[in-house]
């Protein structure tokens, strides 16, 4: 990502509908192993590290890596300390030390044939019986300007992150796509990208005269974390989602 990204990065977080909805499914998938616990939680490729503070504020201890100057940069401006520059290929935690992995589109960005590495590097620090949450951008074909700008290495499909997570030795809780109801929005958003319109970075504040579309767009995801909540999956969509566990 460029610099520029990563100051629309800690702009956006709290609020921007993406943001806020995808938190919403997040933590519906995960709430009930987080609820009520004090975790070690690690989050690996923490961006500028809204997510720390919000699970934090729910209990946990919360620990944080990115291969980034600039993210890490926006970490601490946010005053959180237990962060490192690192990479995900490398995680510089001794092993079985975290409960909870976060990892936000985050393997995406990791060339592709070191993908499997940091899926195993993610497995070795859970404690054994301890709990991957796993997002990703989806479909290859979905691949645009954005993902350009924001480095995206690969995106995937969700029986190929599944696989990869089993081949890890995770036993897979959840697999399912994401960001589905809002996908024909986006893939015209996308093909118009291929025209030479709207270039660049979806990562951006909505242009005043769309602002209305914010709580339209966060409204529909809520929806979908609902869905998700209550049992439901979704055949295809812009992000896939895996919830898998390390055997005790």
């Amino acid at each position: 990502m460029r610099e520029k990204d990563f100051e629309y990065l800690y702009s956006l977080e709290e609020r921007f509908w993406w943001f806020v909805a995808m938190r919403a499914i997040t933590d519906t998938i995960v709430g009930g192993e987080l609820k009520d616990r004090n975790l070690r939680i690690l989050d690996a490729g923490c961006g500028t590290g809204y997510n720390i503070g919000h699970y934090q504020k729910a209990g946990h201890s919360v620990f944080a890596l990115d291969i980034s100057a600039e993210a890490i940069a926006g970490v601490r401006q946010r005053g959180f300390q237990k962060v490192c520059q690192a990479s995900v290929v490398e995680i510089p935690y001794t092993s079985a030390t975290f409960d909870f992995v976060f990892s936000f589109d985050v393997l995406s960005q990791v060339p592709v044939p070191y993908g499997d590495e940091a899926i195993r590097e993610m497995y070795r620090v859970l404690k054994p019986g301890g709990f991957l949450y796993a997002r990703v951008p989806a479909f290859e074909w979905m691949r645009s300007s954005h993902d350009e700008d924001l480095h995206t290495m690969h995106r995937y499909a969700c029986p190929e992150l599944r696989e990869k997570l089993r081949e890890a030795g995770f036993e897979v809780r959840l697999a399912t796509y994401a960001n589905t109801l809002l996908f024909p929005v986006v893939l015209l958003r996308r093909l118009l990208k291929h025209l030479g319109i709207g270039q660049g970075s979806d990562v951006k504040p909505l242009p005043t005269a769309l602002s209305w579309l914010d709580p339209v767009f966060r409204g529909v995801l809520g929806t979908e974390a609902r869905v998700v909540g209550s049992g439901g999956r979704f055949p295809f969509g812009l992000s896939v989602i895996c919830y898998a566990r390390k055997p005790s």
